[in-house]
């Protein structure tokens, strides 16, 4: 295949999400993959070492580390993954100003060389950090899309499998909402070759399995003490990729912003999306009971006073 015509993504932030999202981008031979970094030698570190990975792995696809956004240029899609963790002594507000200025920065220098990219944004507080690419982008909702969703579902799914004993393969979930403690597992929706769990497990071991789903980071946070969870984060993304770079037209949920589907305008909030090559092709607005409008309608609010608090921080 002609160099010019395979596909590019750049990969901001080499950190643990970063560079293992470029890893599986790279061994999967979807992508040449640009890792980029504001450190110095480290983006250049992590891609000669994938790259010395490349012959025994099998895969022909070029990592470059950089830290100028030059070499980024004609990036298909670019994955945003750049961002500080909360740390000791940090509020919320803290940690929302750093990451929107790193966000704000970082996508502005990017689009400059990739204006037609796809942002596929993985910062947290995740639902915000959607409202700061879009705004540093211009970009179209099509175009700005948060990774939450799919990461949530995997381990929604992955709880479940557990529970039955049964293959991971032939269970799906769908969790919509904000990311965090807000969202909403459907487990009427979430089946196991294609039976809803509410009909294999009793009411308080789905409740269970919803709230470990709901405190699924923290879980992992908490057992590692330092850092947080990288291989499942790096996992879903390279999800979306692929769907978008083959066109598989895939039904993920994903944070995209809503133009008045499920009665929300103007917010980013999870939903089952189609992700093609497109970006986001469609919106699948499926009928929610109040119960579960009312949590979505929760989620939605947390969400807005993520962006409300972000628009009262000084510039």
């Amino acid at each position: 295949m002609a160099r010019s015509a395979r596909h590019k993504v750049t990969v901001i932030g080499a950190g643990n999400v970063g560079a293992t999202t470029a890893q599986r981008i790279a061994e999967a031979g979807l992508a040449d993959v640009a890792l980029v970094d504001i450190v110095e030698g480290l983006p250049q570190g992590k891609a000669l070492d994938l790259a010395e990975a490349a012959p025994v792995v099998r895969h022909d696809a070029r990592v470059v580390g950089t830290n100028d956004y030059a070499d980024t240029a004609g990036s298909d899609i670019v994955v945003v993954t750049s961002g500080l963790a909360r740390q000791p002594g940090m509020s919320r507000d803290d940690l929302l100003a750093k990451n929107a200025g790193i966000v704000r920065s970082v996508v502005q220098q990017a689009v400059k060389h990739s204006p037609d990219a796809i942002l596929i944004i993985v910062t947290n507080p995740l639902d915000a950090m959607c409202h700061v690419a879009m705004d540093a982008s211009g970009f179209p909702r099509e175009r700005v899309i948060g990774m939450a969703g799919v990461l949530d579902s995997a381990r929604f799914r992955t709880f479940i499998a557990q529970e039955l004993g049964v293959s991971v393969e032939d269970t799906h979930a769908f969790v919509l909402g904000g990311h965090g403690d807000t969202m909403v597992p459907l487990s009427r929706y979430s089946t196991v070759a294609g039976v809803p769990i509410t009909q294999l497990l009793p009411a308080e071991r789905v409740r269970a399995l919803e709230e470990r789903t709901a405190n699924g980071g923290a879980e992992v946070v908490a057992l590692l003490k330092t850092g947080s969870a990288f291989y499942a984060p790096a996992a879903s993304t390279f999800e979306m990729v692929e769907s978008i770079l083959l066109d598989r037209k895939r039904v993920l949920p994903c944070a995209v912003q809503l133009q008045g589907e499920f009665g929300v305008d103007g917010l980013f909030v999870g939903v089952p999306v189609v992700l093609g090559s497109g970006g986001v092709e469609r919106v699948f607005e499926i009928e929610l009971q109040p119960d579960e409008q009312a949590a979505f309608e929760k989620s939605a609010a947390a969400v807005r006073d993520l962006v409300d608090t972000l628009a009262a921080l000084p510039a």
